[in-house]
């Protein structure tokens, strides 16, 4: 420093002489007004300096003599200094300009400094730190370094560098006499207080503490050292004197901090309205003072406030976010809100900071679950419970609980499985066994799976009589009914009519009697069957179908038993009262007046065709006109009912009969040619068909007659019939028959097949494709039975096509899910069956399967259609409201499409009624009918929990609810319990989705801090 003052010095010396030298030629001076610009600089008028300046820089250019190149350089120097001081526009421009370009290290480190200085003035404190940086000390004057040295930290202080900031606050803080002494104690006091130098901190504070521009600000900051200090007790009269001053700058800090010590000393009263003011005054507050201000209303029984308080916190995943649902489930609990309460044990359980908090929450999730009726997951969560706390204290009622379930759930399917699980059922759960599988069987009914219902059955029926022993013998005489087990089917309906239960849905004792009387009916035993159909069978048009159904039965057995009098009179009180099936009746009187009078039978039968040109009997009708005319050999007039017969598209197997007939007319008529015509389309379309075989042999005789043995030849190997060959085929096929006979499926299937690698076109063909399928199909076989199947389907009408058709569509659709396949196989059992059990079952498989590719308009003309048959079931009426409601909500017509959910939900429990329930609840959220939306959707959870799917879209389905109600507490819970719980990924994926939504979004809206 002794050094720089001898240079400063002598440069001083130099100009003084310079100037008294120069002194007589003042007026003529040339550097007048460099000196007066000088002199304003040093001054500190910069606003007089700087033109004066700039008429300098134009007056001495950088390329002037070098006599004159010092004073160039000074005016460039002030000039640019002064655009500094005066912040005009281009000043920081030109200022690094003059800092790179200058060879003078004093004049470039002084630029540097009030370059500095400009952009601390303009607050750009990150290029004030790099320019003061840049300035160094050794040309700066007293003033300047103080300026320097303070600005410098400050602007360290302004950018968190606050390790840089603190040596240069502290080196000023010591200096009393620096017009910065009092603002660095403060900075350095707030420094130490974040760095946890507390007594550091408090001697800088003590220092400002009482000046009026700090005494309404450090008061807090004191206040909180003696809090960290552990001087609570201190901190809290501190803390209270300063507030009751008034003034406070930090007041609602103070305020939280007075009341976190009321807290700390459990004096809730105190705490309470000091940490409301704190946040009722804050846009943010941390987790802690919420939780902190809802556990003060929670000791305040103010339960409302502290419910809404602990719900915020239930994104939090440590021990202060497990207790607040701890506390939150307590809160509803005391205010009877269990669903509520259930959610907050849920977020609790799923939180493993309190292992002893994590378990009686576990407990009361699966308890309240239970309770609330939400089967599925209260079974799911007690068997967790039971795995994980063996031990548990709660283990006795958790085991209680499972009883229980078992006892009420309709979850058959899980709950079936649970009490498979157990290696030794208690007795309580033995005596719910019975019920478990009586309810899973029903349920395999109603979803078409009679195998397995029949299989469960079974097992129900080898226990003990139990309350549902009477509705398990009538389900298994239904399934052997409809297997045409036809004694085992009368066995058990007459064990169930018997027990004299009550009525249960479709188990009645109507619908029993019903049905034995059908079998006997089938066995034809007419005179058995007659007292079951006269038991139940009446004839008005207000009866039930199945009751006119029944009265018609009865007159079948009349008639069968040739009491064509009392047949003939119940038939006409069928048309009488227009009852469905009076085109049958009328077709059955003509059956009876032909007895005696062929003709009566003729006008009979043309007034059915007239009355009813619609019936399926219309083709029957035209048939037995022309075996009336033939009988009579009048072969002309019956040729035009059996060409009626050819063009009905659903003739069905009457066609091959109507061929077989007109091509017998024209050869009783002497027309070979038409005759063989008629014969060539029967065997050509119908090959598989009895009146094929036939057919040939006549074709046979025609050309053996008009000695074409050739011509008759060509026919044979034209349609695949390989005379020479035909022993063979009939011996090898018949070995592979007679396995089949003997139930040796393996053996069967080896022998079909070689039979068809031998004579793919064999005349056994279709016989060992359909048996070998069967034997496929036992072994759930799917792809090899569907081959034979379609290989007899696709030969048209024939003796096995119906039974191979049908089999074909139910592995599709059951089986292996392919409803598109399904679909083509009822379609074609649709148009081509004969048998009206068979037309009616491709109509239902049809709608299903339309149903199931979402071709809603199909599936809703197929089930319309289908409303209109005799004979339908209640899950007919239901998939077809289920259709009509679909189709509905896709035209966005959800409001009817409730109502049309509703019928189908009233009167279906399977996975259609299931589905319909959920709609309904779909439907109502899309009218934005929150609480009907949720209504509903708790309906589908608690009533039909065995269908996952339909029961987990309603979970996801509620917690959008929850979320249009900004009730992200409960929204969140509930797509939570899917995303741990369910087994169906993409439902899974929706909710982890839906619960990233929800979260993103209860964070914008939240006050809770991060």
């Amino acid at each position: 420093m002794k050094k720089q003052k001898i240079i400063f010095s002598l440069l001083a010396l130099v100009f003084s002489l310079t100037a008294f030298a120069q002194g007589t030629a003042i007026v003529t001076d040339p550097q007048k007004n460099y000196k007066e610009a000088k002199a304003l600089f040093i001054k500190e008028e910069y606003a007089l300096a700087y033109p004066l300046l700039k008429e300098l820089k134009q007056q001495y250019p950088e390329n002037q003599a070098s006599n004159e190149r010092y004073i160039y350089e000074d005016v460039n120097y002030y000039y640019i200094v002064c655009e500094l001081k005066l912040r005009l526009p281009i000043a920081a421009e030109d200022a690094k300009s003059y800092i790179y370009a200058i060879d003078n290290d004093p004049r470039t480190e002084l630029m540097s400094y009030h370059l500095g200085k400009y952009y601390f003035n303009l607050g750009l404190y990150s290029d004030a730190i790099q320019y003061y940086e840049a300035a160094g000390y050794d040309n700066l004057s007293v003033e300047e370094v103080s300026d320097k040295k303070f600005e410098l930290a400050y602007s360290y202080f302004n950018i968190k560098q606050f390790k840089k900031a603190k040596p240069l606050f502290a080196l000023i803080q010591r200096q009393h006499e620096s017009k910065y002494y009092i603002q660095a104690n403060y900075y350095y006091g707030f420094i130490c207080f974040y760095d946890g130098e507390y007594s550091e901190a408090l001697a800088s504070f003590a220092v400002i503490e009482s000046l009026d521009q700090y005494k309404s600000i450090v008061p807090y900051y004191v206040a909180e050292i003696l809090y960290f200090q552990g001087k609570k007790d201190e901190a809290q009269r501190y803390t209270e004197a300063a507030i009751s001053k008034g003034g406070m700058f930090y007041e609602k800090e103070m305020k939280q901090l007075l009341g976190q010590i009321y807290f700390e000393q459990m004096d809730f009263k105190k705490a309470l309205p000091l940490l409301e003011y704190y946040a009722g005054n804050s846009k943010k507050i941390t987790k802690e003072t919420q939780y902190e201000l809802s556990y003060c209303y929670y000791k305040l029984k103010q339960t409302d406030k502290a419910i809404e308080g602990f719900k915020q916190l239930s994104n939090e995943k440590d021990s202060l976010g497990q207790n607040s649902m701890y506390l939150l489930a307590d809160c509803y609990l005391r205010t009877n809100q269990k669903e509520n309460a259930r959610n907050a044990f849920q977020y609790c359980a799923n939180n493993n900071s309190n292992k002893e908090q994590q378990e009686v929450s576990a407990f009361n999730y699966a308890k309240l679950s239970y309770e609330l009726n939400y089967q599925d997951i209260a079974l799911s969560e007690t068997k967790n419970f039971l795995i994980k706390y063996p031990n548990s204290l709660y283990i006795a009622e958790a085991k209680e609980i499972l009883v229980s379930l078992l006892a009420n759930t309709n979850n058959f399917t899980d709950a079936l499985a649970l009490y498979q699980s157990f290696d030794k059922p208690t007795a309580s759960m033995q005596k719910l066994y019975p019920r478990i599988l009586y309810g899973k069987s029903v349920e395999y009914i109603n979803d078409q799976q009679i195998v397995l219902a029949d299989s469960l059955l079974t097992k129900l029926l080898s226990l003990p009589a139990s309350s549902v022993t009477p509705y398990a013998n009538f389900w298994k005489g239904e399934i052997a009914y409809r297997q045409a087990n036809y004694d085992e089917a009368i066995m058990h309906l007459t064990a169930y009519l018997d027990s004299h239960a009550s009525a249960q849905g479709e188990a009645n004792s109507t619908t029993a009697k019903y049905d034995i009387g059908y079998c006997w009916l089938k066995k034809e035993n007419y005179h058995q069957a007659l007292p079951y159909f006269e038991q139940i069978g009446k004839s008005s048009s207000s009866s039930p179908v199945l009751d006119q159904d029944a009265y018609v039965r009865c007159a079948d057995c009349y008639y069968m038993d040739k009491d064509y009098e009392k047949a003939s009179t119940m038939y006409q009180n069928v048309l009488t009262n227009a009852l469905p099936q009076s085109d049958y009746a009328l077709f059955q009187k003509a059956m009876i007046v032909g007895i005696k009078n062929p003709g009566e039978r003729i006008k009979t039968f043309t007034a059915l065709i007239h009355q009813y040109p619609k019936s399926n009997l219309v083709p029957d009708a035209n048939l037995g006109i022309a075996d009336v005319y033939m009988a009579n050999e009048k072969f002309t007039n019956a040729i035009p009912y059996l060409n009626a017969i050819l063009a009905l598209p659903d003739a069905g197997d009457l066609q091959p009969k109507a061929y077989l007939k007109l091509g017998l007319i024209y050869y009783n008529t002497n027309d070979n040619k038409d005759a063989l015509n008629n014969y060539t389309q029967l065997i050509q379309n119908f090959s598989q068909s009895p009146e094929a075989d036939e057919a040939l042999e006549n074709v046979k005789n025609i050309y053996i007659q008009e000695g074409r043995p050739n011509d008759y030849i060509a026919l044979m190997n034209k349609i695949g019939k390989n005379i020479s060959d035909t022993q063979a085929d009939s011996i090898t096929y018949t070995t592979a028959q007679v396995k089949y006979m003997a139930n040796d499926c393996t053996a069967a299937i080896d022998g079909f097949t070689n039979y068809l690698a031998k004579y793919p076109n064999g005349h056994f063909a279709l016989e060992a494709n359909y048996y070998a399928s069967e034997c496929y199909s036992k072994n759930k076989d799917w792809a090899n039975a569907l081959k034979g199947y379609n290989y007899v389907n696709g030969l048209g009408a024939n003796k096995y096509f119906e039974r191979a058709t049908l089999a074909a569509s139910r592995i599709n659709y059951f089986e292996l899910k392919d409803y598109a396949a399904a679909e083509k196989n009822f379609q074609s059992l649709r148009f081509s069956a004969v048998n009206q059990d068979n037309k009616l079952e491709a109509l239902r498989g049809l709608v299903r399967s339309y149903y199931q590719l979402k071709d809603y308009a199909q599936a809703d003309t197929a089930a319309k259609e289908l409303l209109t048959k005799k004979g339908i079931s209640t899950d007919d009426r239901s998939i077809a409201d289920l259709v009509l409601g679909k189709s509905q909500e896709v035209n966005n017509d959800s409001a009817d499409a409730v109502t049309a959910f509703r019928s189908c939900a009233a009167i279906n429990r399977s996975a259609w009624g299931a589905e319909a329930r959920y709609e309904i609840a779909n439907c109502e959220f899309s009218l934005t009918n929150y609480a009907a939306a949720q209504k509903a959707a708790m309906a589908v959870i608690k009533e039909t929990n065995s269908y996952d799917y339909w029961v987990t879209r309603s979970y996801i389905l509620l917690g959008d609810i929850f979320e249009q109600k900004k009730d992200y507490f409960n929204a969140k819970a509930t797509y939570e319990s899917v995303v741990e719980n369910s087994t169906i990924d993409e439902l899974k994926t929706e909710a982890q989705q839906k619960l990233n939504n929800a979260l993103t979004e209860e964070a914008e809206n939240s006050k809770i801090t991060n």
